[in-house]
């Protein structure tokens, strides 16, 4: 395959940060690309300046075998670059059609075209299989047809590279299954397709070829029927990881956590919970799956009563805690991992240490509780980082200059640290590498093995297929179906999650 795309000797620097280090990359015509790395490791910088986002202060970009400089996205659609966002930059209240074409030139005396425009987008979406209708509006079609909008606004601007970064990462396997085949018939096509993923499964699943990013340089690249899995992992983080969790079958306890016909609002005042029952066991994890949106969140911070409850109650150990404060769920031992670790599960100004007793600190006081015991709060804070792996300069470190993975392992060193008897979990590993997943899979499991009772709220479903003793599947506000994990499948949780609802069999208990 002719190369479409060259990138050589690429240097970019942060403040502090060597974010690519002569990184080399190509590209070629009808060559499906995933480019994998550890957070941090630079394949994000690169793909941006490939875009226009960045410029690199080294290096060259070749497109068709002649130099270019991309100097803005603008720039990079000219050259036929198109990049697509985890967050889809569509004007929700705008159709199809109109989100295809805006910021085009107009035309006609500087008006645009909408009917030719919906025209040329039905032969576009008929030609890959998009099935999207331009008239519809962006705020009534599912988040899958919003990808397809979105790959249709790059067509349409007659793009010939396509990167997707984290394409997967809000899609059902059905949606992931229809997208997949949207991107071969576009390689088939000729076109040139870069996927930015974590997920290695997905990678051997559609992707031709494969490049591995480490600390800023290339690893390896190579044919993808060439390499498998377990040596890509090591390839990124540097050493053999487990890709799948090591599961012990056991029998749960008794009730632990109980959620009782909850119902509650977003911020916006629509209803998100509508009468969500739940009961969680002593040494049992409970998976919540869904697409993001369906009231999974809402759920978390009503049971941790950071929503108000409009009705019904949450139960810990038999006691009602449906408006217990904060303090109140831990000394009851409720313990809370949230999604946004950086706004909400950390303080990223204060120091390693500190963030290591949020919640707690009236533990490491003497003297009438007015002073700090700072012996104490180093040594609880060492044992943390120590426990959980927390790769850090030093305990004064400002929690904020963590990476990701490292602050996870820190806020959830803090949470298991306290011996909870319950632990609602939602999103642990996003935006993780495969180092820092297996290590936040082992300490969730041990937590099992010890008899916690964990609400595990998660969009990755290998995610609830390797941990969850049953799944629950949430849509639109309500749990349609809670399965043992065991005896679930992609296809029919995938169904749940799209709405359809699941035949009733003796493995699937039909809630509500």
């Amino acid at each position: 395959m002719a190369k479409l795309v060259e990138m050589r000797g690429i240097v970019k620097r942060f403040p502090g940060v060597r974010a690519n280090d002569g990184v080399d990359f190509d590209l070629a015509a009808g060559e499906i690309h995933a480019l994998l790395g550890e957070n941090g490791a630079g394949k994000s910088t690169l793909m941006q300046i490939l875009y226009g986002f960045h410029q690199p202060e080294e290096g060259e970009i070749l497109i068709d075998g002649a130099p270019v400089v991309i100097v803005s996205p603008r720039a990079a659609i000219a050259h036929g670059v198109g990049m697509i966002h985890q967050e889809f930059m569509l004007v929700r209240p705008f159709t199809v059609a109109e989100n295809v074409i805006l910021g085009l030139p107009g035309e006609r005396g500087g008006w645009l075209d909408l009917a030719r425009a919906a025209k040329a987008i039905r032969a576009l979406s008929a030609r890959h299989g998009l099935a999207v209708d331009p008239a519809a509006r962006i705020e009534h079609l599912p988040i899958g047809v919003q990808q397809r909008v979105e790959i249709l606004k790059l067509l349409y601007r007659r793009a010939r590279v396509l990167i997707l970064d984290e394409p997967t990462a809000v899609l059902t396997p059905q949606e992931t299954v229809g997208l997949f085949a949207v991107l071969r018939s576009l390689a088939a096509e000729g076109k040139a397709i870069v996927i930015v993923t974590h997920k290695l499964r997905e990678v051997m699943d559609v992707s031709d070829r494969v490049t591995v990013m480490r600390a800023g340089r290339v690893e390896a690249s190579m044919a993808t029927t060439a390499t498998q899995e377990t040596e890509l992992a090591r390839l990124m983080v540097g050493r053999d990881v487990a890709l799948r969790a090591k599961k012990a079958v056991r029998e749960p306890g008794p009730v632990v956590l109980r959620i009782i016909d909850v119902r509650a609002r977003d911020d916006a005042g629509y209803e998100k919970l509508r009468g969500v029952s739940l009961d969680l066991r002593a040494g049992e994890i409970v998976g919540v799956a869904g697409v993001d949106g369906n009231g999974q969140s809402q759920l978390a911070e009503a049971t941790m009563n950071l929503r108000p409850v409009e009705s019904g109650r949450i139960e810990l150990r038999g006691v009602d805690v449906t408006r217990a404060t904060p303090a109140e769920h831990r000394a009851m031992g409720l313990a809370y991992l949230p999604a946004d670790r950086r706004g909400v599960g950390s303080i990223v100004e204060m120091t390693v240490a500190d963030n290591a007793l949020l919640g707690s600190q009236r533990r490491f006081t003497w003297g009438r509780r007015i002073f700090r015991d700072e012996s104490a709060i180093c040594a609880h804070a060492a044992r943390v980082v120590s426990r959980f792996s927390v790769r850090t300069p030093s305990l004064d470190f400002a929690a904020g200059k963590l990476s990701g993975g490292n602050l996870q392992k820190l806020t959830l060193g803090r949470e298991l640290a306290r011996d909870p008897a319950a632990l609602v979990v939602e999103q642990p590993t996003r935006g993780l590498d495969v180092g820092a997943i297996e290590t936040v899979w082992a300490e969730l499991l041990a937590e099992r093995a010890a008899g916690k009772a964990i609400l595990l709220i998660s969009a990755e479903l290998d995610e609830i297929f390797n941990l969850a003793d049953r799944i629950a599947v949430m849509f639109e506000g309500r749990i349609l179906s809670v399965l043992p994990a065991g005896k679930a499948t992609a296809e029919t949780i995938g169904m749940l999650m799209a709405g359809r609802a699941a035949r009733r069999t003796e493995e699937c208990e039909t809630l509500g």
